[in-house]
């Protein structure tokens, strides 16, 4: 039996949550940006790893020119967001920064709607403000 979206999704949350502490420590001392080289480095070398060994790498030719635009892009905003991320887990509390940057639920909820013609329920509205509501509360404690 294959594992459901949802247990993809927390083992997705569990490890954001261990990047967050990781990358805390980790970034302590040396440059945002140099931290953020070499957690790239080790992602690029992990994944180029399980590619090569799931047989998938003959298959690059095969990907869509669209797919290509829209990966690249997403590789873009991905490498940005991390930029931001490392220099703010420098200068700010993990459990502070972290809350912020889940605010990415929310703009996904509005991005979804305003472009990818999503519909989200009035439940589903109220569910987006909560998250966005506890992000704010955790950023504002002193």
């Amino acid at each position: 039996m294959t594992a459901g979206w949802q247990v993809w999704a927390l083992g997705s949350a569990a490890f954001a949550a261990l990047t967050a502490v990781f990358g805390k420590i980790g970034v302590a001392g040396i440059d945002s940006t140099l931290a953020t080289l070499v957690r790239t480095i080790v992602i690029l070398v992990m994944l180029a790893g399980i590619v090569a060994v799931s047989g998938q790498i003959r298959t690059v030719v095969t990907i869509p020119q669209q797919s290509w635009l829209f990966l690249v892009l997403s590789g873009l905003a991905t490498g940005a967001s991390w930029l931001c991320y490392y220099r703010a887990l420098q200068i700010g509390q993990a459990s502070q920064v972290a809350p912020v940057d889940k605010l990415s639920v929310v703009l996904v909820a509005i991005f979804g709607v305003a472009f990818l013609g999503e519909r989200l329920a009035p439940k589903d509205w109220l569910g987006v403000a909560l998250i966005a509501g506890g992000a704010v509360l955790l950023a504002l404690r002193r």
